[in-house]
């Protein structure tokens, strides 16, 4: 029995984009304190996303949908050189976003949670 198993196909999605994050500072030509946030950023969204495989839970969706927050405030907070980094930035960081929103909103545990905390009154 392997410890790591995928529970979402978001979180594999998340790997990607933080995978691609990582090289992007490189591959885009990244400059100054941009590298260093990217990575930093990216390698946070790969520990949320490999933690979602060895301890499933939705809490860190919550912690992916802050770092896709930064990467979408990143570039205009530091200032990225060239254009496509911004344009990177800014995409990663929505993908992320709408990754974490999609698996909270069609996770069961985060869903008997949501219900049990915040009881939905009829009529």
């Amino acid at each position: 029995m392997s410890i790591m198993r995928i529970q979402h196909w978001q979180d594999a999605g998340s790997l990607l984009v933080g995978v691609w994050l990582v090289l992007s500072s490189f591959v885009l030509g990244l400059s100054g304190a941009a590298v260093w946030i990217t990575i930093a950023l990216g390698l946070g969204v790969m520990l949320f996303a490999v933690e979602a495989f060895v301890i499933p839970s939705y809490l860190e969706e919550w912690g992916e949908m802050l770092l896709g927050l930064a990467l979408v405030l990143a570039p205009w907070s530091i200032g990225y050189e060239p254009v496509s980094a911004a344009v990177s930035s800014v995409l990663s960081g929505l993908l992320v976003i709408l990754l974490a929103a999609w698996e909270l909103i069609t996770d069961r545990d985060f869903s008997t949670w949501w219900h049990d905390h915040w009881p939905h009154r009829a009529g």
